[in-house]
């Protein structure tokens, strides 16, 4: 397997593991969706993506309905997708991805984060170059299908590295500018969508010790507590 599957494997146990927050992310993501553009999946392809998201995480219907109805509600938060870059213990860069309705607090909360872990929030744009920005799209595999001719299929519209997993699903790689082209490509060829996610997945992972990642993981776990935090990418080797 390919260094970005790995990598986002190592993620997904993790952050997957607790629901009632990936409900709340994708909650949140739907409601942002939906407000750019508009309630009905049918014309809104990152709203229908999300929803199938919502459909792969068994997120209940109702829930899915309320936060796509929280986008007309006056009374609901504006939530403004931010993005905050540092580094923490150890010199491990950290990117972290917020949707919040107040800025001035989470920027607060998540400078002090790294403050009182032994890190530094840096400035905007200080950690691109480390990150590969990607739309991971993950697909049912069609019947007797050959990855390399599919590969060979979906190169012309922006995917750069194809991948089946244990299950037996095809996962598709492509930068996150390429995103509604390929979409459009997997919709109207009749490809099952099962997923869509966007992932900041490093150029170079670095090697800690026992005793560096436990302070490492303090600061990342205390990141993803937050309830404006939405996503947290960092290039720390997981373990094996």
């Amino acid at each position: 397997m390919g260094r970005a599957f790995e990598y986002r494997k190592a993620r997904k146990l993790k952050r997957w593991g607790n629901m009632s927050r990936t409900f709340t992310r994708i909650g949140k993501e739907i409601t942002i969706a939906a407000k750019a553009g508009g309630p009905d999946p049918d014309t809104n392809p990152r709203l229908r993506a999300l929803m199938q998201n919502a459909k792969a995480a068994n997120m209940p219907k109702d829930t899915v309905e309320r936060a796509i109805k929280k986008a007309t509600d006056k009374d609901a938060g504006d939530y403004k997708e931010i993005t905050y870059e540092g580094y923490g213990p150890h010199g491990i860069a950290i990117f972290v991805e917020a949707a919040t309705d107040n800025n001035t607090r989470t920027v607060a909360n998540v400078r002090s984060y790294f403050t009182k872990h032994g890190g530094s929030l840096g400035t905007q744009g200080s950690l691109t170059f480390l990150f590969d920005h990607k739309a991971v799209f993950k697909i049912t595999a069609p019947a007797d299908i050959d990855i390399e001719e599919l590969e060979l299929e979906l190169i012309d519209y922006g995917v750069d590295e194809v991948e089946q997993d244990e299950d037996g699903n095809i996962i598709l790689y492509a930068a996150y500018e390429e995103n509604s082209n390929v979409q459009k490509h997997l919709e109207d060829n009749g490809y099952e969508i099962i997923s869509t996610e966007f992932e900041r997945i490093p150029n170079d992972l670095k090697d800690v010790t026992p005793e560096q990642r436990e302070r490492i993981e303090k600061l990342l776990e205390r990141l993803e507590e937050d309830e404006d935090v939405q996503n947290v990418f960092h290039n720390m080797r997981e373990e094996e």
